[in-house]
């Protein structure tokens, strides 16, 4: 899933990148306010963390302006401002979800799961489609079987935005466009390659393709 991080804090957001990528997603990050309006305008992204108080445009104005144009993207505000009414006025903005600074890495990644798996209509505890588990912690899925595959990092990324859009036709573009970063070099041979071990590590039957048009992930295989 494809994440944009806007945090001006140098050595916070570093430390964050690192930890997001290493939970799974595909990390954008920008430092400026007027920076992370464009590029949240303009580009996919599956959630936001977003801090309040950035050079050139504050959080809040960033976000409220986000929300204008029909931007739909989760929000998670994270901020140092941790004062009642400013977490009113954040929701306010159409933040989806706050938390206070300093925090728990692991709470900030397990409330950024929970935001996509519910944008995307999946309101339980955990990502199960037609059987098939997959463990968001451990990077790994859970066949009907009980069979367990293990996945590399680019493996779970794609399979995680297979399941978040079932029985839904995608396009290689689309795929690329929400698994890789704007600082990735890749193609749609790359997107082929992963889906072909997908396939062999799954089974066929999981992912189909629609030749031309992209690929079909089965919620009722």
């Amino acid at each position: 899933m494809r994440l944009l991080l806007v945090e001006d804090e140098q050595s916070l957001a570093a430390a964050l990148r690192r930890d997001l990528t290493a939970a799974g997603f595909a990390v954008d990050w920008v430092a400026d306010g007027l920076d992370a309006q464009v590029l949240g305008a303009e580009s996919s992204f599956d959630v936001v963390v977003l801090d309040l108080g950035l050079p050139g445009q504050s959080g809040l104005a960033v976000l409220s302006a986000w929300r204008q144009i029909g931007v739909i993207t989760p929000v998670l505000v994270l901020t140092a401002r941790d004062a009642w009414h400013e977490r009113v006025d954040g929701l306010k903005a159409g933040a989806d979800d706050y938390l206070g600074k300093p925090f728990h890495t692991e709470e900030l990644i397990a409330r950024l799961n929970a935001l996509i798996r519910r944008a995307a209509g999946h309101a339980g505890g955990g990502l199960v489609v037609a059987g098939l588990h997959l463990d968001e912690d451990r990077q790994r899925a859970l066949l009907p079987d009980g069979q367990l595959v293990e996945l590399t990092a680019t493996e779970f990324r794609l399979l995680r935005y297979f399941m978040l859009n079932p029985n839904k036709l995608l396009s290689k573009t689309r795929l690329l466009d929400h698994c890789y970063d704007d600082s990735a070099d890749h193609d749609g041979n790359t997107i082929e390659v992963y889906v072909r071990r997908l396939r062999d590590k799954l089974g066929k039957h999981w992912i189909l393709t629609q030749r031309g048009q992209g690929y079909r992930f089965q919620g009722d295989p």
